[in-house]
């Protein structure tokens, strides 16, 4: 029986990247032919360089001859399924997290993490954007009861134990190596507000504020996540810090009409 479309497709695929299990006889001498061959090779590489494209700081980190290496490994195991190759890669940090050569390296998997919220900001859906005015404009008691929507190409994470942020922002801007890094824990905010993606560090205080906010908690709840999360949070900081960088889309208050500003 020939096979249907679909599973010559999968079998395809399989073979392209090194998979010879279970394909056929008939795929099996298509993938014996030289001239596949030479276009198994392309894809490949076509695909590591977009995995590099997608995670400059961590090939930046251990090195381009470290990461293909690295990356040909992922490939063979987790071949793109889109065309899109712009969003190729999104399960490489938890590749990295047991992969066996990183293990030295542990905290790289965190800095691909940073690279793939930077990705996900960049094709995220544009949003709308809060003016601070319209926050200024609330009484204390309404604003503590409103809700504050993170903007949709928003990202952050709080790394408890290592500078990941330090260490990313060096190799994202071509700096290098910091030579007197402080080993703590670090947060980073990565965004784009218009159409340009930015970042910046944060502390665990705006992450937890973040987080609850984006689990549709009032302001007075995510305030209260902050303060637990870092006792020494600045409020009036954390709202125009997160106000300027454009990480509010918008606001929703509990009145009578259950109206979003």
């Amino acid at each position: 029986m020939a096979p249907s479309a679909s599973g010559f497709q999968d079998a395809f695929i399989r073979a392209l990247f090194g998979d010879s299990h279970d394909i056929g006889r008939e795929m099996a001498a298509v993938a014996r032919q030289p001239g596949f061959a030479v276009y198994r090779n392309g894809v490949r590489k076509h695909a590591i360089d977009a995995l590099q494209a997608n995670y400059p700081a961590v090939a930046r980190v251990v090195g381009e001859e470290w990461f293909r290496a690295a990356a040909a490994i992922y490939v063979r195991g987790s071949p793109p399924s889109s065309p899109m190759l712009v969003e190729y890669g999104a399960s490489f940090p938890r590749f990295l997290e047991t992969f066996e050569p990183a293990a030295d390296i542990a905290y790289v998997a965190d800095v691909a993490r940073l690279d793939r919220m930077w990705t996900e900001a960049h094709i995220g859906t544009d949003d709308d954007l809060l003016d601070p005015a319209q926050v200024a404009s609330l009484a204390p008691q309404t604003l503590s009861q409103a809700v504050l929507r993170p903007h949709a190409c928003a990202r952050w994470a709080w790394f408890e134990t290592a500078p990941i942020y330090s260490i990313w922002a060096a190799s994202r801007e071509h700096a290098g190596n910091p030579a007197d890094i402080d080993w703590r824990g670090e947060g980073a905010l990565i965004v784009r507000p218009r159409d340009r993606v930015e970042w910046a560090p944060i502390d665990a205080g705006v992450c937890a504020f973040l987080d609850r906010c984006a689990e549709g908690a009032n302001a007075g709840l995510a305030v209260q996540a902050a303060l637990a999360a870092n006792p020494d949070t600045d409020l009036r900081q954390l709202m125009w810090g997160l106000l300027s960088a454009g990480a509010i889309s918008r606001i929703e208050r509990p009145d009578e009409n259950e109206r979003t500003i």
